[in-house]
């Protein structure tokens, strides 16, 4: 039986999937940090999505991968989760 793990080592050693895969690297780290701080802070989407003027469905979205947040979005989302936001350009 293969798994994600195996699949995963599998479609990477095709050149464009590394490259397409390397290129989504920015926006998984903002979603795990998100995902990270709202889990550690111990509140559901849900509860998120209130504090911030939202739906539940929205916070979903944007942790699934699936939305992609302004900077505004994530100003509000940060300041929700008493955390701050740091954009760089290097």
């Amino acid at each position: 039986m293969r798994n994600y793990t195996t699949i995963k080592k599998e479609l990477l050693k095709n050149a464009k999937t590394k490259q397409a895969y390397d290129a989504l690297g920015p926006e998984f780290e903002v979603i795990q940090a998100i995902i990270k701080k709202r889990l550690a802070a111990g509140i559901t989407q849900a509860e998120l999505a209130k504090k911030i003027g939202t739906k539940q469905s929205a916070i979903s979205r944007l942790e699934s991968g699936s939305y992609n947040p302004s900077i505004a979005l994530l100003h509000k989302i940060s300041a929700a989760l008493n955390a701050t936001l740091h954009i760089s350009i290097k």
